[in-house]
């Protein structure tokens, strides 16, 4: 059974946890350090390997982190390892972290890389995958995870502290579901930024200001996602409660769906499950 957890972890919790290794320093693996110190987990617990020096500085500057450009024996103390590195990267720097880590639990937030051919790399079924969004930057993020099966219940709680500053995490019993989860909410913010400046194009070209707009279009979008979450009702009778026969909304439903435009929506998510296939062909064992 798929499990949804919040993120109502203890800040306590997450200052207890042992030294955590992240493996690349980018958005995802700022948006966790930045939880984490935010709950009270001292920096020096906190080592990151990032290569880029442009992006180490920025570590520094931003959290008071310090990274380093490889990997280390500092890394044989972390209990857990975060992968936050691009897909085609992965096997790489596997080989260079691998050495270290042989005993760590190991989260990988990479899209498409799947957890057997992280297993190989690495030497270890110790292996959690998450698919994160980048929400998780202001704690509202939706991550959705997949235990291989040397990962133990007490391995699944540590990863659910770890992340608890990020949003909402839900786990799936298959991992083959990822590859769906990346395609909706992985991806699925951009989809939302991409209706959102249609939303704020379009009040543009009936007089508003773009500051208007962007107001109005964010705000809606907020309050309609914020009413969705606290109903359990259908969707499609909620959309049907503001859309009154030969009203406003209705022209506007009847409109999109002229245009195909919820088929297309529907198409993209499904390309964007294929890529993310592709991604654990292309780059995998």
């Amino acid at each position: 059974m798929n499990t949804l957890r919040t993120s109502a972890t203890s800040s306590r919790a997450a200052a207890d946890l042992p030294p955590v290794a992240f493996i690349g320093g980018g958005n995802m693996a700022s948006a966790i350090i930045g939880g984490l110190a935010a709950q009270g987990m001292p920096l020096e617990r906190i080592h990151v390997v990032e290569p880029f020096d442009a992006a180490r500085a920025q570590l520094q500057s931003k959290l008071g982190v310090t990274a380093k450009a490889a990997a280390g024996e500092d890394l044989r103390a972390c209990h857990t390892v975060v992968w936050a590195v691009k897909p085609q990267s992965f096997r790489e720097a596997a080989q260079t972290v691998a050495p270290f880590t042989g005993s760590a639990l190991h989260l990988s937030v990479a899209a498409g890389i799947r957890s057997d051919s992280i297993s190989g790399w690495l030497g270890t079924q110790r292996v959690v995958r998450g698919m994160p969004n980048t929400p998780a930057l202001v704690g509202a993020g939706m991550t959705g995870l997949y235990a291989g099966a040397g990962v133990s219940e007490a391995d699944r709680s540590h990863v659910d502290v770890l992340l608890s500053s990020t949003g909402q995490r839900l786990w799936f019993d298959q991992e083959r579901q990822l590859d769906a989860v990346t395609a909706l909410s992985g991806s699925g913010p951009a989809y939302v930024f991409y209706f959102l400046e249609a939303m704020v194009q379009g009040g543009v070209e009936m007089g508003l200001t773009p500051d208007q707009a962007r107001q109005l279009a964010v705000a809606t979008f907020a309050g309609a996602t914020a009413l969705a979450a606290a109903s359990d009702d259908p969707l499609q009778e909620m959309r049907q409660r503001v859309t009154s026969k030969g009203g406003t909304t209705y022209a506007a439903i009847t409109s999109l769906e002229a245009d195909g435009v919820q088929q297309a929506f529907v198409k993209a998510v499904h390309a964007a499950q294929q890529r993310a296939k592709e991604l654990g062909d292309e780059f995998g064992t």
